[in-house]
């Protein structure tokens, strides 16, 4: 009996690796069949490229030649970029103006664009493109997370980790965002840059933020004066009291280890929160100087734009690109249809 159970044991175990080694062999097959049909399309492709080569060859220089006599007789375009910081939530108003401004820029109306920024019609119609993007790195978003967490309490601080806060960041959630104007002027970005700030500025609801901020850290501020004076006066207090004890008559002075010890221990408390308090008052000075304005320009515009010399906005490069992809898709489309003819003949 046990010579023929091992004798079906091993045919069971024979069979499996059967089974297994033309699974792998059929699975090598599918894979090789895959990258010949590959390569077999990337010949047919190189094929109808070398057929029809002098076609490209003239769309591409057709393009050139068309698209450098464009580029000759277009007025050069510059660019000119400003770096802000909104406060008070101020940075989705600052997106609605500009994507305002932009459209307006777009469709060519000049005169309510000239309006808008505060400048002349014949100016704002140089203006091509106004484009805001915020920009933030690791180690912004990194304080940013810091900051947001500080404001919670306890108990939402467990629920609110790193990645959670990135998978719900948003653009107008960051720090800075950069405004871009691109004009055939390149001196007409530095002269909307007020308009761009007191558009924001002028508006009522963060004109009021910004009194009740400033009202919020003038009492902080006067909290942390009161506070500080208050420590001084204990300060002199104690500096008394061991004053009076070091006068004292030698025969009458006591020693008292404890009250002595809780003297020393007040003043180190008294010294450490005098440190705590000062370090407020610069967190609110650097807060006032923060907040002054509701838009924080970190970089103004440039009196002058930059030359924009991307390559592959010139024309004598996207033209050939076009040519090329035109002929390109009519000669597939022809193609196409011839095979479609014979298989119908077929």
């Amino acid at each position: 009996m046990s010579n023929k159970e091992n004798t079906s044991e091993e045919i069971d175990l024979g069979q499996l690796f059967k089974l297994i080694g033309e699974a792998f062999a059929k699975l090598f097959r599918f894979i090789v069949s895959i990258f010949k049909g590959i390569f077999h399309l990337i010949i047919l492709f190189l094929q109808f490229i070398q057929k029809h080569f002098i076609k490209f060859a003239i769309a591409g220089v057709i393009g050139l030649g068309i698209g450098w006599y464009w580029d000759s007789v277009s007025e050069p375009v510059y660019r000119s970029s400003m770096v802000v910081e909104p406060n008070f939530n101020s940075a989705q108003q600052l997106y609605n103006n500009i994507q305002f401004y932009n459209e307006l820029a777009d469709k060519e109306e000049n005169r309510a664009l000239a309006q808008a920024l505060v400048i002349g019609d014949s100016l704002a119609q140089t203006i091509k493109k106004i484009t805001i993007e915020s920009f933030s790195d690791n180690t912004q978003k990194i304080k940013q997370f810091s900051n947001f967490i500080q404001e919670l309490d306890t108990v939402s601080r467990k629920l609110v980790d790193y990645r959670d806060y990135l998978d719900n960041f948003n653009d107008i959630n960051s720090k800075f965002h950069k405004i871009q104007i691109e004009a055939t002027s390149p001196t007409v970005a530095k002269k909307c840059q007020k308009a761009i700030v007191r558009s924001i500025e002028n508006n009522e609801y963060f004109l009021l933020q910004k009194k009740v901020n400033e009202i919020n850290i003038s009492l902080r501020d006067s909290l942390v004066e009161k506070q500080l004076v208050e420590i001084d006066s204990l300060q002199n207090f104690y500096k008394k009291i061991k004053i009076a004890e070091a006068n004292k008559p030698s025969g009458t002075t006591s020693i008292n280890l404890a009250e002595k010890t809780s003297n020393s221990t007040s003043e180190i408390d008294l010294l450490l929160q005098a440190k705590l308090l000062k370090d407020e008052k610069v967190k609110l000075n650097n807060l006032r100087v923060n907040t002054e304005n509701t838009i924080n320009v970190i970089s103004d515009f440039p009196r002058r734009g930059a030359l924009v010399n991307d390559f592959f906005r010139s024309k004598k490069v996207l033209l050939p690109l076009i040519l090329i992809g035109l002929v390109l898709f009519i000669l597939i489309i022809l193609s196409i249809n011839t095979f479609l003819k014979n298989y119908n003949e077929k």
